[in-house]
């Protein structure tokens, strides 16, 4: 993930330690949570916040696509029910999307679409 920030991104992460920790011990095997990291990271490496109330998943290639992840419907709910208002998704997931949501879904191609709807570009 660091390597598409650096080289997608232009985030200059090299000289940067960088830690990820999944809040209670947790161990995610699901790719989902990459676009997470990426945001994370970012908004930390530029001191920006994400805002409270967005939520983010999906897939990031080696190239900074973003890809489609599964069980999207599903998730989106899950979002709503945790009072989130706003959800960064992968573009064809949000394209494929049958059912309507409270939230405000944005779908996204690629790591650089994602920061700017984020706020951090």
């Amino acid at each position: 993930m660091i390597a598409v920030l650096e080289k997608k991104a232009g985030l200059n992460l090299g000289s940067q330690d960088v830690y990820l920790n999944i809040v209670g011990g947790l161990k995610i095997s699901e790719p989902s949570i990459d676009l997470g990291i990426i945001l994370s990271a970012t908004s930390s490496f530029k001191n920006t916040p994400i805002p409270k109330d967005m939520v983010v998943m999906g897939e990031v290639g080696l190239t900074g696509e973003v890809r489609r992840i599964n069980y999207i419907e599903k998730r989106l709910r899950e979002a709503e029910k945790l009072g989130f208002k706003t959800c960064i998704i992968p573009e064809s997931n949000k394209k494929a999307l049958k059912e309507k949501f409270k939230l405000d879904v944005i779908g996204v191609k690629d790591v650089n679409e994602a920061m700017r709807k984020a706020g951090l570009k």
